[in-house]
């Protein structure tokens, strides 16, 4: 059996095969381009999700800081250091020890002149 193809059909033969393969990568390149959108436009949401937690994050610790700052103003004013007030009672006692030895000698000579 012998085929013959004249000149035209196969030139109109390859012009089908190339438009078919050109038609066949213009759908793939447009398919991958609207992959690639979809894919950048997640990431730009994620990137903005990411952006909001660092505003929030960095707002919280502005805030954090800001409190701590109020703590440490107001500690002084607030509480007493546990060596000062060791030294305030030790000066209490020693007032009332003080107090106490007078009112001693005053009872005791009292008691002999008396």
């Amino acid at each position: 059996m012998i085929v013959e193809i004249q000149v035209w059909h196969l030139i109109s033969l390859l012009l089908s095969f190339f438009g078919f393969a050109f038609g066949a990568g213009k759908i793939l390149l447009a398919q991958i381009e609207k992959r690639q959108a979809e894919m950048l436009a997640e990431q730009a949401r994620r990137f903005t999700v990411i952006e909001r937690a660092m505003e929030h994050g960095s707002t919280e610790w502005a805030r954090v800081e800001r409190a701590l700052l109020e703590l440490k103003a107001d500690l002084p004013r607030q509480y007493v250091m546990r060596e000062d007030y060791v030294r305030g009672q030790a000066v209490l006692e020693a007032k009332l020890d003080a107090l106490n030895q007078r009112l001693n000698a005053f009872f005791l000579g009292g008691q002999a002149n008396g």
